[in-house]
């Protein structure tokens, strides 16, 4: 069995508490920035000049986190996640809007060894709840004024000059109170990976952005989104994901006569859209549905529901005893 411990953390201007999360972190990130080898990766100059260029709102945070950090080079170049590694993820999620929403549950499938498991409450440029990345990152989150974002990867192989999805998830979180003001960010960022984002604000507009390094967005008004960017470009991924199973389940759940937010929800503890392959690094670590009409999150395991909000936020952890895998189950 492989139990692993969550943590939400509060800390509205980050300080000793993000410090000490960094001197923790750090040494995973630091192997993981250098993988391919430190002139793969941007200058401290460059890196800079791009985020002062495309998140200028972002800039004074960024500063006090590279202080709090040390002031080091590979460290600030690392935390402006300009041009960072690649990295996969599988990931499910779909945006439900009929009575009980609008809602946005999504499915994160990951690896455990290199997932930091902390869920922050922040006010950088103004209240944010989500799921932590890259330190600074998000994976999903949503903001005081509803807008509710998270991240698949989008399956395709291309590589770029641009930001880790992460950020941009921080980035729009901070700055964004639409899907339409979201949907205008978006279109002029730069990316580094493919990935697929599903947005939806407090008034129920639904957004899928498929964004990539090597074109412009493609943004479409479909409440779901799994790694494919409408057709399957990454054959074996496609495979080894179930992502065109797992995008059709969701559709599913949407039509189902009689279904219910609730119902709904339920889906994503269930195959094919929950996954126990762990071992082969695309095991469901946690399902998030976010609520923002009501401004809550619910961390959500087959046994055990978390609920946390712009309202209600406590500093706390959970331990989940995620299921062994076995040879039946395939990835997520």
């Amino acid at each position: 069995m492989l139990p692993f411990t969550f943590r939400s953390l509060e800390e509205h201007e980050l300080g000793p508490v993000w410090a000490g999360v960094f001197e923790t972190l750090w040494p995973h990130y630091r192997e993981w920035f250098l993988r391919d080898g430190e002139a793969e990766r941007p200058s401290y100059a460059t890196s800079v000049r791009m985020l002062r260029a495309h998140m200028p709102e972002l800039l004074p945070t960024y500063e006090r986190l590279v202080d709090l950090a040390g002031g080091g080079d590979l460290a600030a170049r690392m935390l402006s996640l300009y041009k960072p590694p690649p990295y996969l993820a599988a990931c499910s999620q779909g945006v439900w809007t009929r009575e009980g929403g609008p809602m946005l549950a999504r499915n994160y499938d990951y690896a455990p060894s290199r997932f930091e498991g902390l869920i922050w409450s922040t006010d950088m440029v103004r209240p944010v709840i989500g799921t932590s990345d890259c330190l600074w990152g998000l994976l999903d989150g949503m903001n005081d004024a509803g807008l509710s974002v998270s991240l698949t990867f989008g399956g395709r192989r291309v590589l770029g000059d641009g930001f880790g999805i992460p950020l941009v998830v921080r980035y729009l979180l901070e700055t964004c109170e639409s899907v339409a003001h979201a949907r205008e960010t978006l279109a002029r960022l730069p990316y580094s990976l493919a990935h697929n984002l599903t947005v939806v604000d407090r008034g129920g507009e639904v957004l899928t952005a498929y964004v990539s390094p090597d074109r412009e967005p493609i943004f479409r008004p479909f409440p779901a989104a799994t790694n494919h960017q409408g057709i399957v470009e990454w054959p074996e991924q496609a495979k080894a994901t179930r992502t065109i199973e797992r995008e059709q389940c969701i559709v599913r759940a949407l039509e189902i006569e009689g279904q219910t937010s609730e119902g709904f929800a339920d889906a994503f503890l269930r195959a094919p859209l929950f996954s126990t392959a762990y071992d082969s690094g695309w095991g469901t670590l946690y399902t998030a549905v976010y609520r923002p009409v009501e401004g809550v999150v619910d961390y959500r395991w087959p046994t055990h529901t978390w609920r946390l909000g712009f309202g209600s936020f406590t500093q706390a952890e959970h331990t989940e005893v995620l299921a062994e895998p076995t040879t039946a189950d395939s990835a997520g």
